[in-house]
């Protein structure tokens, strides 16, 4: 008699963890102190699970993942949007945490997402700084445009010194940025590599560095898909709908979307790929996100093969 293997879903909040496992459909829950961390990561030691799943639920899931990673457990992260469809798809439509868990565990034993192992320590806070560069730009746009509203004088002089401070933050996260890549001759390789590439500065290669280590490591289409970039067909009997990009990872959708559109006048082989593809008739987002989708292609070659831009295209 054949026994299916063991699957667990973890479903992490701030505070909680809600467990279960499939197909046995045990059930708990255990805080998030070290120490419970601790216990709960010995507790799945020894069920000697096939996959465990968890969720990617905004950093939560940090802690819980490092912890299942270093004993050994063979975990995967999850988009959240995959493991609600999954969830309507077998008619689960109440939702709570212990749900959650369950309809985990058995997304782990019905779609088998692959296990990946988690970034090293100093990707994790390179990624971190990235991420924090990010929401001090954030907000430096919002309080900008929050002056160009402003008409009282106290309020307009208020915005213009947090507008000199956050400034002064961004070129202070920029500073620690750049020693964190020169503290590693590995990120020094990797970061002269793509900026090598006209369209790429040091945002945009720092952002791929913190937020795309399987860059080199993918085939064209699983990068491109990974990222976000790669159309996806819409067709059903004869009609034959528009192809669309969707899912990846935004925030390095917007740092390529920026890279195309320097790319597209300043890269002699994506300007003219972009030039070929406005001159067929495409519209110039769709040829924008070719660029991207190309540009992609080009640095992950480059890093598969640690080529320069030069070397790449000779």
């Amino acid at each position: 008699m054949d026994v299916s293997p063991l699957t667990v879903g973890l479903d992490v909040s701030k505070a909680e963890i809600a467990i279960a496992t499939w197909p046995e459909g045990e059930a708990w829950t255990s805080t998030t102190t070290p120490d419970a961390l601790d216990q709960l990561v010995t507790r799945l030691v020894g069920l000697h699970p096939e996959l465990v799943v968890v969720e990617a639920t905004g950093g939560y899931e940090r802690a819980v993942v490092a912890a299942g990673v270093a004993a050994g457990l063979p975990l995967a992260i999850v988009n959240p949007r995959q493991v609600r469809a999954f969830a309507k798809a077998i008619g689960q439509i109440a939702k709570t945490d212990a749900i959650d868990a369950r309809v985990l565990a058995l997304f782990a034993a019905r779609v088998r997402p692959a296990a990946r192992p988690l970034p090293d320590a100093d990707t994790q806070a390179l990624a971190a700084l990235i991420a924090r560069r990010r929401q001090l730009q954030d907000m430096l746009v919002a309080e900008r445009q929050r002056l160009d509203r402003a008409t009282a004088k106290p309020v307009c002089r208020d915005l213009r010194q947090h507008i000199r401070w956050l400034e002064r933050r961004v070129d202070d996260v920029d500073t620690d940025i750049d020693r964190t890549i020169e503290r590693s001759p590995a990120w020094r390789v990797k970061d002269d590599l793509l900026q090598s590439m006209p369209g790429i500065g040091p945002t945009v290669a720092r952002t791929l560095l913190a937020e795309l280590p399987e860059l080199g490591r993918l085939d064209r289409r699983a990068i491109a898909a990974l990222v976000g970039v790669a159309p996806f067909n819409r067709d059903s009997g004869r009609w034959r709908g528009r192809r669309v990009v969707r899912g990846g990872r935004p925030s390095l959708r917007k740092a390529l979307y920026m890279s195309a559109l320097v790319a597209a006048r300043h890269n002699p082989v994506l300007r003219a790929f972009y030039q070929r593809l406005r001159h067929a008739g495409k519209p110039g987002k769709v040829a924008l996100v070719a660029v991207m989708r190309k540009l992609l292609t080009i640095l992950n070659a480059m890093m598969k093969h640690q080529l320069k831009w030069r070397e790449a295209v000779a």
